[in-house]
Order: C-alpha cells, then structure tokens, then sequence
C-alpha cells in the first residue's frame, strides 16, 4: 500500500452496505483517497471523496476514475427491483465484473466483494448461482488480493423498503440466541468493517469471510 495513504474504489456508495463502507473509509487515516461512481450525485461531501455520476453500462476508460490500489464493490439488488432475471444479473454480476476489469488493468491490487452465503456456480437458486458466477470470474482476473464476504441475510435500516427481508430480519433477530451463527443476521457495519479491513490489509490470495464470522 501507498505511504501516503490508500487510493480505494468503491463501488455501491449509495446501498445499505456501501454507505458503512463510506462511512469507515473516511473516518480511516489510512486512505488518502475515495472514489465513489455512482448512479446518481451522493450527498456526501468530502475533501478526499471523489463520486462521479457514471453510466454502469458505458464504464469510462477513465484513468482518474481506475487508478486506485484497492476496489470495495458492495452493489447489488433483488430480483423484486430489478424486474427480471436478465436485469439482476447485469447489477449483481456484469457490473461489478466490468470495475474490477477497468480497476486491475489500470493496477489496482485488492479487490473486497460482498457476495452472499450460499454463493456457488453449481447452486440451483438463481441468486446464488449468479454470485457463485461471479466470485468464479474474478479469480480468473488475477488479483494478488481477493476477499470475498459471504453474508446471510443483512440487517439495517433501508432507504427502500422490502417487507420480506424486515419479516425474516425479525424472526431470525428473536431466534438469534439459539441459531448457529452462520443463519444469524450479518449486520451491515460489520460487513463493512469486514470488507475495509480485508481490502485495506491486501492479503496475498483468496480469502473467504463467512457469515459466521459476520453475525
């Protein structure tokens, strides 16, 4: 890493993981720098953030915007918002495989994913098959340092509501004390400590966080 401190991509500023992970970055006096694309302007101001509006479909070749050390990618959606099968996979697959494509090109060394429990190229569920897919692809990419955060389900205070996953969020929060701590709720700041901490420490090879350790 820098001397001067950490250049880190991240990927996803908006959501409910990416906003923690904002939020430790900054508050991080090892990164120097934070570049945040997103699809709409962030209401974060910062003198060391950088958030572009950017069209996920048309990435720019943009050396300001890919010449960092590290990529935290928290994006992700459901299949309820995304409308259809295709559209999920262009958000929670083609998108984050298309950063990490620009970002290692131009020399990033550390790539920080938050996948899914569960997550497997051979899975019959869709979702899991699709985050299965895409951890594959980015260890065809040759990051000298791969974290891959496999929560369970997220809890934390959405700005869209999903009554579902607030159902679950409740009764897996009652059950909690005698559930294994892998079914347990994975909070989301601490899969966002998970995530700074493992792309910030840039450990050689693949290295897996289980929802277990998240709980």
């Amino acid at each position: 890493m820098r001397a001067d401190g950490a250049r880190v991509l991240l990927v996803g500023a908006t959501g409910l993981v990416g906003s923690h992970v904002l939020d430790r970055l900054l508050d991080d006096v090892r990164v120097a720098r934070v570049v945040a694309p997103v699809r709409r302007a962030l209401a974060r101001v910062d003198a060391r953030l950088h958030a572009p509006v950017v069209d996920f479909d048309a990435l720019p070749d943009d050396a300001a915007l890919w010449a960092v050390d590290v990529v935290i990618c928290t994006l992700g959606t459901t299949m309820r918002q995304a409308g259809s099968r295709a559209a999920f996979r262009r958000v929670d697959h083609d998108y984050p495989l298309a950063v990490a494509a620009h970002a290692r090109r131009h020399g990033a060394l550390a790539f920080a994913l938050t996948s899914a429990m569960g997550a497997d190229v051979q899975s019959r569920f869709f979702y899991n098959r699709v985050k299965g897919e895409l951890e594959a692809a980015l260890q065809t990419q040759g990051w000298p340092s791969l974290t891959l955060v496999r929560p369970g389900l997220i809890g934390g205070t959405r700005t869209q509501s999903r009554s579902g996953e607030r159902a679950a969020e409740i009764v897996l929060d009652a059950l909690a004390p005698v559930l294994p701590r892998r079914w347990r709720i994975s909070p989301a700041p601490h899969i966002a400590t998970a995530l700074v901490d493992n792309a910030l420490a840039a450990r050689p090879g693949c290295h897996v966080v289980d929802a277990a350790a998240l709980a």
